[in-house]
């Protein structure tokens, strides 16, 4: 069992720290807002440090799930950041969806203070975290990856290593992408469904039994046609994920077309006032589209 440090305790940070406790390691536990941090030892049994540096030293492994490139960059190298007090050998796994560019910094900076870098972000939304069944996709050092893998175990459903430092924020960018694409083909369907006067609920019992069939379709359809979209992956995140997809693939020379449509697409939700909706809201876009 590790002695393990978690900054950051949103929807999904939260749960997953609890999964490493329930899995038998020592946890130490960072949060912005130091009363949720509180709660959660309250709830779990773990400790409560005030910086990111306080709660990663002397810590075998350090994870982080915190919102953007910028709050990794002040847990790992602010004025408290973790990485200058872990100990040498030790092991950094940012679960947070960031850039690859900031995230192959990050890594550059953890190697100058002896210390390995995985990448690790993680989908499978609020619930995925809370029944420890994430899919995390990973980047960096093998033998580093290797030691840090039975610990995220502790959340995963699957955990790969898909190459070097970047590596997993490529591939989650790739699952945003299709992600994208999928929600807006549900939308597009169920809408569709409705203007010709068919059963939504009836029409999904059959095609989800086909090609048509999705993880999304089983999850959100129902409220979906409810206009329920208070719950999941908020509209906001996503565009910030798309933003990164978007400014990568023009930097690879990548063609998304779709994903950049749809990217609009939530920017119509976000000025309907729908923000912090769950992501299948495309279709409550549709709907007030008539």
């Amino acid at each position: 069992m590790a002695k393990v440090a978690f900054l950051g305790l949103g929807v999904m940070g939260y749960p997953m720290a609890g999964h490493l406790v329930k899995a038998g390691h020592t946890v130490t536990v960072y949060n912005r807002t130091a009363g949720k941090a509180e709660a959660w030892a309250e709830a779990h049994g773990g400790s409560v440090a005030p910086t990111p540096a306080a709660a990663a030293a002397g810590q075998d492994f350090v994870m982080s799930c915190v919102g953007n490139d910028e709050d990794l960059r002040e847990v790992c190298a602010g004025e408290a950041g973790a990485l200058a007090a872990m100990q040498p050998g030790s092991v950094f796994v940012d679960h947070t969806t960031v850039s690859a560019k900031v995230t192959r910094e990050m890594a550059a900076l953890a190697d100058s203070h002896q210390v390995s870098f995985v990448d690790a972000p993680v989908s499978g939304g609020q619930a995925g975290a809370e029944n420890g069944q994430l899919s995390v996709m990973c980047g960096g050092d093998a033998g580093a990856y290797q030691r840090a893998e039975p610990v995220i175990a502790a959340y995963a459903k699957i955990c790969r290593r898909l190459g070097e430092s970047g590596a997993g924020q490529m591939t989650k960018m790739a699952n945003q992408i299709a992600i994208a694409g999928l929600v807006q083909g549900l939308s597009e369907a169920l809408h569709f469904a409705e203007k010709a006067g068919l059963d939504g609920r009836a029409v999904v019992e059959v095609i989800s039994q086909g090609a048509a069939g999705s993880w999304q379709m089983s999850n959100r359809y129902e409220t979906m046609l409810d206009d329920k979209f208070e719950h999941g992956f908020a509209v906001d995140w996503m565009r910030k994920d798309l933003n990164i997809c978007l400014s990568t693939a023009d930097e690879t020379g990548a063609s998304l077309p779709v994903t950049a449509l749809v990217d609009q697409f939530y920017k119509d939700v976000q000025k309907m006032g729908g923000g912090r909706w769950d992501t299948s809201s495309l279709f409550k876009r549709l709907r007030r589209m008539g």
